[in-house]
């Protein structure tokens, strides 16, 4: 970052600050605040009822100086911390003088700690009479504007503490996303499921259409893959080996687009459930989605991407091949590439034509899917868009799959496992003749799976969520809700914009 002009200056004067403290035997990076400390949302709740100008008991408070004005012989801080901000207020004659000196050197920024009597003012509002003072942080850089912020996007996101110290609103959704995840983990203990790790590098990608980032391991000079899924393979291999309910959280990764609702790398949950279908997961799945949105949101609907969705409601069913022909006019098992090409184009939505026509039918899937508000389940996936999932006993053609849609989306994906190895072994060989042919999403052929099947799964549904869930109970983009999403580093959009002006 090139420093130049008034924040120069502003960087020069810190440091003289800085210098000044430290001859007079001031640490301007202390080791601690010693003591307990009040939050300021406790403070306030506790002495709510002060009257005017009355004074409560003492407290001890620490946080980030966000303002500073003064009026004569009496000042104030805005001071912000965990929970919220409180007033602090400096009065000659009530704050000993050497606080008030070192007043003088504090900055916004800065990380102070003190103490003082609680009391409400004239305006009633509850501050902090300061009676000491310690400089615990000093601040270099100033902080953005408090009115105009950091306008630049992507230097938002990439300077994500300053965005969390600026916005009340983004430090709250991590409190919340970390209620979204302990409400999921909570329901599925309640629920008899075991929390497990499974690994992170695989030998294959599998458990999911997608493609995978590889690298290399060199203690085992072998190349290996950051997993796309998290632990399909694994949690099946778990219910082979006797464990009848398991879950996992954990972080993904998938080589591909970035959008409004999709990242390289997030947190995603899959549970697998031994002796149950998709029917039955379907129940538990709802369930689960109300108990996380009320945790979260402390209600049952929320407006994201246009639509109103209120998971409160009866909940559809959306059948896969009656949805596309109802909407396009298109039955997927009779039409052809090229008619599916067609229609496609007609909508200006871009397409591979290297991919097979299943491919294409999905496509035709998701144009139908945004028009849909739900909630509600998409069920009766043809089988060839869904290598894992048990076929349908009334019609093979299709498999026991649901996926949970909401606000023109996928918010969810589950299925009657299949547990059968023969089936299982030809659809994996299906995958590799996809994978040849180009199709970067196609599964690999996991034979050490196969081979676990032959021992015996048993029934079981197996689901995943993504924190798209999450995204769309706070009706922000992905990215907004990850703390520090990756990011060109800023070196290179700088070069790149020199590189730019230069042609």
């Amino acid at each position: 970052m090139e420093i130049t002009g008034r924040i120069k200056q502003i960087i020069d004067e810190r440091i003289k600050k800085i210098d000044s403290l430290r001859k007079e035997g001031i640490n301007p990076y202390s080791h601690k605040f010693e003591g307990d400390r009040d939050h300021s949302l406790d403070i306030k709740n506790e002495y709510s009822s002060l009257r005017e100008e009355e004074y409560g008991g003492e407290v001890r408070v620490a946080g980030r100086v966000m303002t500073k004005r003064g009026m004569g012989k009496i000042s104030f801080i805005g001071l912000q911390d965990l929970r919220g901000n409180i007033q602090v207020v400096f009065q000659k004659g009530v704050t000993p003088e050497d606080a008030l000196s070192l007043f003088k050197k504090v900055d916004t920024g800065d990380i102070i700690g003190l103490s003082g009597k609680v009391f409400k003012t004239r305006r009633g509002e509850i501050s902090v009479m300061a009676e000491n003072l310690a400089i615990l942080t000093k601040a270099i850089l100033p902080l953005p504007d408090k009115f105009h912020g950091i306008k630049d996007e992507d230097e938002r996101l990439r300077k994500r503490y300053l965005d969390i110290i600026m916005n009340e609103d983004v430090k709250d959704i991590f409190v919340k996303k970390r209620m979204y995840h302990k409400a999921m983990r909570d329901f599925l203990e309640r629920k008899g499921f075991l929390e497990v790790e499974t690994p992170v590098l695989e030998n294959s990608a599998g458990g999911a259409a997608a493609t995978p980032f590889a690298t290399h391991h060199n203690a085992l000079d072998l190349d290996v893959y950051l997993r796309i899924s998290v632990g399909e393979l694994w949690q099946k291999k778990l219910l082979v080996a006797g464990y009848e309910k398991t879950f996992e959280i954990g972080r993904i990764f998938r080589n591909e687009g970035m959008d409004a609702e999709h990242l390289q790398d997030y947190t995603s949950m899959e549970f697998y459930w031994g002796y149950a279908d998709y029917r039955m997961g379907m129940e538990l799945v709802e369930e689960m989605y109300k108990e996380v949105a009320n945790s979260v949101l402390e209600k049952l609907d929320f407006e994201v991407n246009g639509h109103h969705v209120d998971l409160g409601i009866e909940w559809k069913e959306y059948d896969y091949e009656k949805t596309i022909e109802e909407k396009t006019g298109i039955n997927i098992y009779s039409t052809s590439k090229e008619d599916i090409m067609k229609f496609l184009d007609s909508k200006k939505i871009d397409y591979d034509e290297a991919v097979d026509k299943w491919r294409m039918v999905d496509l035709l899937w998701k144009f139908c899917r945004r028009q849909i508000t739900g909630p509600g389940f998409l069920t009766g996936q043809p089988v060839e868009i869904a290598p894992l999932a048990k076929r349908k006993e009334e019609d093979s053609r299709k498999v026991e799959q649901f996926q949970v849609i909401m606000a023109g989306s996928e918010v969810g994906n589950g299925y009657s496992e299949l547990n059968d190895p023969i089936d299982q072994e030809e659809r994996f060989k299906k995958q590799r003749e996809l994978k040849e042919g180009g199709d970067s999403e196609a599964m690999d052929h996991d034979k050490g799976f196969v081979e676990a099947l032959r021992y015996g799964m048993p029934p079981a549904c197996g689901f995943g969520v993504s924190e798209r869930f999450f995204g769309f109970l706070m009706g922000r983009p992905l990215r907004e809700c990850v703390a520090f999403p990756l990011m060109r580093p800023e070196f290179e959009v700088e070069k790149n914009e020199k590189d730019s002006n230069k042609s």
